[in-house]
C-alpha cells in the first residue's frame, strides 16, 4: 500500500516486499530500531520502554493477572473483552494465497483444521460428533497416532494428513462440506474459521470465545448470553451452527447443505480480506502518531486462578 515496511525478526527470516534485519535477543530492543522508523508494531510483550511510538498486538489468552499497555489491540471483540480492553482488529487473509475456490465442487466430506495435539483444539470431539453423524472426516493438522495427548485413533471414518499448507491445504477444503470446529477454550480468532469460509465451508463448532462473533454479528444470535461472561448456548447464522449440545452440532452437520457455500464465501470476501486488516491498523497508526492512546485506562486482566472449564454436552 505504498509504506515502507522494516522487520526485526529471527535468523533466516525472509520477506519480498520488507526489509528484513535480524534480530539480536541480548541486545535491547531500542538499540536496533532504525532512526527513520515512525512507528514500532510488537506482537509480544517486552519489558523495556522504547524511544518510537509503538502499539502491542496481543495474540494469546493470558493465563495470569496483568495489565496491558494503553495502546494494546486486540484479535476479536470477546479477547479485548476478556482482557479488560475495547480496541481490536480482526485477522485477514490474502486471498491470492489461496486461489479461486471451486464453490461447484463435488464434497465428499467434512474437515478438522488446527493443531490436533492440543487439547484445547478438540480433534476428540470433531471425531466423535462426525462418527454419530455418520460423516467421514479429514484431520488438517493432526496425525492417528498422538502421543503427547496419549490419543490413538482407530476410527475408519477418520483420515489424517498431518501438518499441511499450500496447495494441498487448498485442495482439500474444496472438497469438504464443513468445518468441524468443536473448541474447548475461548479462541481468540480462529483463522481456520475464515480459511473454511472461504472455501464455502460452514462451521459447525462451540460458541466459545470469538466464535459466535466471527460467524456474524450478534444480532444473529439465538439463545441464553450465561451470566456476564457473553458467552452463549447457540449460534445459528447463514454461515454455520455453533452450540454447546453434541446432538444439536450433529443434526446441523447431517443437514450441511442447507448453508449456502457461495454465502459463506462472500461473507469472507466482505469481511476478512488482508486489505481490510491493513485499513484497520493504519486508521490505528495514525491515531498513535497523532498523539492519542488507544484506551484511557490501560487494560488489566485479573485471573482467578481456577481455568474455567469448558465442554460438550449431550
Amino acid at each position: 500500500m505504498g509504506h515502507e515496511i522494516t522487520y526485526l525478526v529471527k535468523r533466516k527470516s525472509t520477506c519480498p516486499f520488507a526489509t528484513v534485519l535480524e534480530l539480536d535477543p541480548k541486545k535491547p530492543l531500542s538499540e536496533q530500531i532504525p532512526d527513520e522508523v515512525d512507528l514500532v508494531h510488537l506482537h509480544d510483550d517486552i519489558e523495556e520502554e522504547l524511544p518510537k511510538p509503538s502499539i502491542l498486538t496481543y495474540h494469546q489468552n493470558s493465563k495470569e493477572s496483568k495489565v496491558f499497555p494503553k495502546n494494546t489491540v486486540f484479535l476479536s471483540k470477546n479477547q479485548a473483552r476478556r482482557h479488560g480492553g475495547s480496541v481490536f482488529v480482526y485477522n485477514g487473509i490474502d486471498f491470492n494465497d489461496y486461489g479461486e475456490p471451486n464453490l461447484r465442487n463435488r464434497r465428499m466430506y467434512f474437515h478438522f483444521l488446527g493443531d490436533a495435539g492440543l487439547r484445547v483444539k478438540n480433534v476428540r470431539g470433531a471425531i466423535e460428533l462426525t462418527k454419530k453423524a455418520d460423516v467421514r472426516l479429514h484431520v488438517i493438522g493432526g496425525t492417528r497416532v498422538q502421543i503427547k495427548s496419549r490419543r490413538f485413533t482407530l476410527n475408519p471414518h477418520v483420515r489424517f494428513h498431518g501438518m499441511v499448507g499450500g496447495d494441498g491445504k487448498n485442495v482439500l477444503l474444496n472438497g469438504s462440506k464443513g468445518l468441524v470446529y468443536p473448541v474447548l477454550w475461548h479462541e481468540p480468532f480462529g483463522l481456520a474459521i475464515v480459511e473454511s469460509l472461504y472455501f464455502g465451508c460452514p462451521v459447525f463448532g462451540t460458541p466459545f470465545g470469538s466464535l459466535p462473533e466471527l460467524l456474524g454479528s450478534r444480532d444473529n444470535l439465538k439463545g441464553q448470553l450465561a451470566g456476564g461472561t457473553g458467552r452463549v448456548d447457540a449460534v445459528y447464522s447463514d454461515f454455520g451452527c455453533l452450540s454447546v449440545k453434541k446432538s444439536e452440532l450433529q443434526t446441523a452437520i447431517q443437514n450441511a447443505d442447507s448453508f449456502g457455500n457461495k454465502r459463506c464465501h462472500e461473507y469472507v470476501c466482505d469481511l476478512y480480506s488482508s486489505r481490510r486488516m491493513a485499513t484497520d491498523y493504519l486508521t490505528i497508526y495514525e491515531r498513535i502518531l497523532n498523539g492519542e492512546s488507544l484506551h484511557e485506562q490501560a487494560p488489566e486482566y485479573e485471573c482467578s486462578g481456577e481455568e474455567e472449564k469448558l465442554k460438550l454436552e449431550n
